[in-house]
């Protein structure tokens, strides 16, 4: 978690797959863009520490979505410092209406608090982080209230999970509706006409490639539209290892029959898999096993995925 100072006193925090990267502007009066995941908070915390961040004096915490792995810290933060939180329009809504549907957490069953939101951005606006300007682009598709910041000085793309650079982030066409993926191809058309020199990602490494990153993105968009099958292969793979992320371990023999509580993994296979539930899990858990991305342990599975 060794922090990358991509402008003077702006800061790069990489993390994994549960906690998503995260900002910070160094000062007296700190800003925040994004704050990874609520279990994690004490990762987070020493990570700003020791970028000699106090964080009872933060001003202001950004947000690139109000998904769990990028406002885990809004609370405890703002508890402490009674900063202002600012993100897209349509996420301080939901937040406002304490909406854990739409910010997905309760339909994946996920861990978050909700917080104090003050500051509702739209597209096109300018932000200030400290003395630097980030134009706003609104950027559906993932998520509803997804945006990214550009630095159009020094070409600088803060992408959150818009853009990846060898994978993307997980399409729920059912709470994000079955446009998402057109929603999703227009973000990328805005984003492909920047002139981009670094992209700094919600997850992965920072990278330079934007435009061949937009590519893959978009042919893996259009394979999900002509393949549906795919995009519910997708969303089940990446939430099976993100709850196991979430959950650290769980018992083998109970963890079928929790997914079989949750309202994402019945409705996804029912979906896209004619509600062959057992037959979904135990061979997409096979696959994982092949791999080695799941382990077990003592009667428990684990991923070897980096939380």
């Amino acid at each position: 978690m060794q922090p990358l100072e991509i402008l003077p006193d702006l800061f790069f925090i990489q993390r994994g797959y549960l906690n998503g990267n995260h900002f910070v502007y160094r000062s007296d009066k700190s800003i925040l863009i994004d704050t990874a995941y609520i279990r994690d908070f004490r990762d987070t915390e020493k990570a700003l520490n020791d970028l000699g961040v106090n964080l009872s004096r933060v001003e202001m915490i950004v947000n690139t979505h109000c998904h769990c792995d990028h406002v885990g810290g809004n609370r405890i933060i703002q508890e402490r410092s009674d900063c202002r939180i600012a993100m897209h329009e349509i996420g301080k809504y939901f937040i406002d209406m304490k909406d854990s549907w739409s910010t997905w957490w309760k339909y994946y069953m996920q861990e978050a608090d909700f917080f104090r939101c003050d500051v509702g951005l739209k597209d096109e606006d300018v932000l200030a982080v400290g003395p630097y300007e980030f134009r706003v682009l609104h950027t559906p598709g993932h998520s509803a209230d997804g945006m990214v910041l550009y630095h159009e000085a020094e070409k600088l793309l803060i992408s959150s999970d818009t853009l990846w650079e060898n994978d993307m982030a997980v399409m729920t066409m059912r709470v994000e509706g079955s446009t998402a993926i057109f929603s999703m191809l227009e973000s990328l058309k805005k984003l492909s006409s920047l002139d981009i020199k670094m992209v700094f990602p919600g997850h992965g490494d920072p990278f330079y490639d934007a435009q061949g990153a937009i590519q893959k993105t978009k042919e893996r968009l259009f394979d999900f539209l002509e393949n549906p099958k795919r995009v519910g292969n997708d969303l089940i793979k990446k939430i099976i290892i993100y709850t196991l992320m979430m959950k650290r371990s769980i018992d083998e023999e109970t963890f079928y029959d929790y997914l079989m509580t949750t309202p994402w993994f019945v409705e996804t296979v029912d979906l896209y898999f004619d509600g062959k539930y057992e037959k979904k899990y135990h061979d997409t858990m096979q696959g994982f096993f092949r791999r080695g991305i799941v382990k077990r342990n003592c009667g428990t599975l684990f991923t070897t995925v980096k939380p």
